[in-house]
């Protein structure tokens, strides 16, 4: 098939090697021109992806932050082609379909919101591979639900990605639980590392330190406008989130071991019982 990816940078150009990996012509774009040409001529895409190419695409991957992927959905929609599925790549769901939804109606296309759940701290198409979606979850918002059609023409052009699930869902649905699973996860390890202590942590640290801390580093420009973008679904996890920390530290100041050891075993339950 005929693939094109908007995007070259981790996730991109992963999705970019994993095509090319399954014997797919790949299209590929980025703004930024030498991690276009390094991408052609590692191997990863084969040839550039523009207003001329994108019409032979069956599948365009929109790999940018959002309002980017919106911006090169709207300028390259009179040139997509009506069989083309166009999926993005961004971390929430509802801004982008609102978006993109009507923009595929007028031009004929298919549009459908996309999340691949995996990636890393370290960003770029330097640190891009082509396994890295291999055994992940897909999260995928489809036009309609009641296509089984369209269902499996999904499946069919997303598969050479190696995705190990595919999750479809609301937009809505998306961003409220992105904002829990993903979202939380990066401002409570961004804010962690912020204590004076963390300086001295080698030699007093272990996976439990490496684990709450991986994702501390990231693309702050980016995760900004993610956050943004949910602000509503975000701010209600982090008052449920300072809720419950304040108990701790109720208990502490206290000095009432009961209580801690109660909180501490309510944690553990929860997270037994979420994993069965």
């Amino acid at each position: 098939m005929n693939v094109g990816v908007a995007g070259l940078g981790l996730i991109g150009g992963s999705l970019a090697k994993a095509y090319h990996s399954g014997g797919n012509f790949v299209y590929g774009f980025d703004i930024d021109e030498s991690i276009l040409s390094f991408a052609k001529l590692s191997g990863a895409i084969d040839g550039v992806l523009d207003a001329s190419s994108v019409k032979l695409c069956d599948i365009l991957l929109v790999a940018v932050n959002p309002k980017d992927a919106v911006e090169y959905i709207e300028n390259a929609a009179p040139d997509i082609a009506k069989h083309t599925l166009v999926i993005d790549c961004c971390g929430i769901k509802r801004h982008i379909c609102e978006k993109c939804f009507p923009l595929a109606k007028k031009y004929g296309f298919t549009f459908v919101g996309g999340h691949p759940m995996a990636g890393s701290h370290k960003g770029g198409f330097k640190n891009s591979r082509e396994n890295l979606f291999k055994g992940a979850s897909m999260i995928l918002v489809p036009p309609v639900f009641d296509d089984a059609a369209l269902f499996g023409r999904i499946e069919e052009l997303v598969k050479p990605a190696g995705f190990g699930h595919l999750t479809f869902t609301t937009a809505e649905k998306h961003d409220e639980m992105i904002a829990f699973s993903s979202q939380m996860a990066h401002i409570v390890s961004n804010a962690f590392i912020k204590s004076p202590s963390a300086g001295g942590h080698k030699g007093f640290s272990a996976g439990s330190y490496k684990d709450l801390t991986r994702v501390a580093q990231l693309n702050a420009q980016m995760w900004t406008e993610l956050f943004m973008k949910n602000s509503d679904n975000l701010i209600n996890e982090l008052d449920i989130f300072i809720k419950e920390i304040s108990r701790y530290r109720t208990a502490l100041a206290e000095d009432n071991g009961a209580r801690m050891t109660e909180l501490l075993k309510e944690g553990s339950q929860i997270k037994e019982r979420l994993d069965r």
